[in-house]
This record gives C-alpha cells, structure tokens and sequence, in this order.
C-alpha cells in the first residue's frame, strides 16, 4: 500500500508539473489560447503567466517605443490620450470636430470612432500582433469596399488622430508609456484628461456591464458582467483602483504621471471637471492648443456637436468595432459587431460620492492624501476638482 502510494503520489506530482510547464509555455507563446477558456479561469491563466491586462492591450507598448513610434507617426498627429472613463470618446469626437472646423460634413466622415481615431495599442483579434495590425490598418477594406484609411487619414485631415490612455514614458508605472520627450514625441501633440477618481471608479461600475457579449467571448469572458448586487461592483471596482489593485494606474498613476508633463509645450492636460463646467472654453482653448482658428460661428457649431445632445443622436458612432479583427465571423462579425451599448452618459460631476459608502470614500481619500498630497498640495486639490493649473 505505501509503494502504491507513493506512485501515486509521484504520478501526481509528474503531472502537476508537466501541466504547470506546459501552461507556462503557452503564457509566453500563445496566451490568447488561454481566451477559449471559461471566466474566470481565461484570465486567471493569462494574468498568472506574466501576461499584461487587461488582455486586449499590446504587450509593452509596442507602438510607443521611441524608435517604432517614428514609423507610424507624422508631424503635427494629435494623440488623446485620457484617462479611463475621464471623456475618452467625448474629446476624440471634439477633437475630429475642431480639425474641420464644425463643416456640413465632419459627422459624415466620422463614421464610427474605432475607424476615424485608431487606438495603436488596442488588440482587435486573438492572437493579433502590433506588426499584423500595423499594416491592416493602411491596407484593410470594409465590407461596403470602402478603404479604412479614408476615415482615419483622409486628405481632408489637417492632423490625424490616436487614441491612448496611456500616461508619459519615464515614470515607474507599467503604465508610463508615451514618448512625449523624444525624438518622434516631441513632433506630436499630446491632450490628456484627468478626472475626480471616486467618479472614474462609479462610472466603472457601469462600464464593465455595458460590454456586449460578442466582445466578452472574444477576451475570455473580459470584463465580467456586473454582478446582481451594487455593493459587491462598487467593492471590486474601488478595490482594484486603489493602490495595490488590479488597476491601480488607471487613476493614480495616470494623474501623476501627466501631472510632471503639464507644462511641456506639446501637452495640454486638462480635467473632466473644467469640461463640463465650460464645454465652449474648453473648445477654445483645444483648439488653439491644436493651432486651428476657429471664427465665432465655428466655434459655436463645434462645441454644439461636442454637446450631450448631439452626441446622443449620434450615439451609433460611439459603439466602437473591431474593423481589423481577422478571428472569422464564428468570433466576430466585422460588420456588425460593437464593444459597448452606449458609452454616451451624461458623466455627472460627483457621482462618486453617492457610489461608495463612508468606508470606501475614507479609503480612498487616505489613498488621494498619501499618494497625491505627498507631491503637492496643488496636485491633490487639481486632481480632485479641477481648476487653473499651477505653473
């Protein structure tokens, strides 16, 4: 009986680590095999092998290297790059509106945000490179023959745009990405957001089960749908912002990163809050950041297609397709598949404090305190409120 046990045991012992080497080797060669798994066991393997989350996001910033971003990249491309739930959409679509000055056609051209405003670090299919995609993206054609390349670098295109939520290179966050102090950054222009961190934590309660299905089946089952009960959402969502968590650079070392670059000449940093309490300023002063003059008719007419309103009855523009996605139609369907069924809220000013209870708020102002206040005082008023930027 012990010699048997004793095989058994050795046995045992053969495969565990037989499967463990073998989970290993595919973590570093082929992850995205691990997205035919069911949730939350996909990701627990894919995050458990080293590899970054969430999963539809390029290992290492490829597009950002120093060198590589020079081959993609012109002159003049305009990079907007906010923060996680801080108006992503919102200053993509204000920006496509600024660069044609609010003409007759700007909504026309603007046909759908994933294919005007590319997001360079963005994986679109399982298994897809940064080097696949890089061509696709001057080479695909749509469903109704038309290029891709028309809608994201027409002629009519004083500048391109990209999309990034990405925070300046230099930092020590995973995070910390974008060239701004290069050779190829420094021919860029970067527009950042920040916003109040217990409202970027509330709306991404929301967010998380606003993914459609289709795209949860393409990641493994990312990101979870929300659960029967706001308490437990809120608990996971402000646990895995707060420092130590899953996603504690979306908030926190986004705001500080951008924070040390808001005085380079090719950076605007500005917050969620100043846009909303001044949409027509903001448009301004966008605008002139970005050198284009805008008249006072034109001015007006951006900043009423940059409202709530118009982006509502615009709000199919918003869904955003994976037009590069080569996974066949059993995983996707390219013409008709969308991420999200509607990322146009009116994102209210202080939805944070009614989210969370006294003890997540607390826990998150202790957060707030040690990690922004030991910078400056300033860095924590602005990263909370908003308002003039010191110099």
């Amino acid at each position: 009986t012990d010699v048997m046990m004793r095989s058994v045991a050795t046995r045992f012992a053969l495969f565990v680590a037989t499967a463990a080497v073998s989970i290993g080797t595919i973590g570093r060669t082929a992850p995205h095999l691990f997205m035919t798994l069911p949730f939350p066991l996909s990701i627990v393997l894919w995050a458990g092998t080293g590899n970054p989350m969430p999963p539809f996001i390029l290992p290492d910033a490829q597009p950002w290297h120093p060198d590589e971003v020079k081959t993609w990249t012109r002159p003049g491309d305009v990079v907007v790059s906010a923060g996680v739930k801080a108006g992503t959409t919102w200053m993509l679509y204000c920006t496509h509106q600024i660069r044609l000055r609010g003409s007759d056609d700007a909504d026309d051209l603007f046909r759908e945000v994933s294919m005007v405003t590319p997001w360079p670090e963005f994986i679109q299919s399982r298994g897809g490179t940064w080097e696949s995609q890089k061509a696709a993206w001057n080479e695909t054609v749509l469903p109704d023959g038309t290029p891709l390349r028309e809608y994201w670098d027409n002629d009519r295109y004083p500048f391109r745009i990209f999309k990034s939520h990405y925070a300046p290179s230099g930092g020590d966050s995973s995070n910390a990405r974008l060239p701004i102090r290069t050779e190829g950054g420094r021919r860029l222009k970067f527009v950042a957001v920040a916003r109040n961190g217990l409202d970027v934590a509330s709306s991404m309660i929301k967010f998380f089960g606003d993914h459609s299905d289709d795209f949860r089946k393409l990641w493994g089952g990312f990101p979870p749908a929300m659960s029967a009960s706001h308490e437990e959402d809120a608990e996971a969502r402000i646990t895995e912002l707060l420092p130590g968590g899953m996603f504690e650079f979306i908030v926190f070392d986004y705001v500080k990163g951008w924070w040390s670059h808001r005085n380079d000449p090719n950076v605007l940093l500005l917050h969620y809050a100043d846009l909303k309490r001044d949409l027509k300023g903001s448009v301004r002063k966008i605008a002139k950041f970005l050198d284009i003059d805008l008249s006072s008719k034109q001015l007006n007419a951006v900043t009423e297609r940059c409202g709530i309103d118009h982006m509502r009855r615009n709000k199919h523009k918003f869904r955003y397709s994976l037009p590069l996605n080569d996974n066949g139609d059993r995983l996707w369907d390219r013409e008709n598949g969308f991420i999200i069924h509607n990322i146009v809220n009116t994102g209210d000013l202080g939805r944070g404090q009614q989210s969370f209870t006294e003890d997540q708020k607390e826990r998150w102002r202790e957060a707030e305190e040690s990690i922004f206040g030991s910078v400056s005082p300033e860095l924590l008023r602005w990263a909370r409120e908003g308002g003039p930027l010191p110099p």
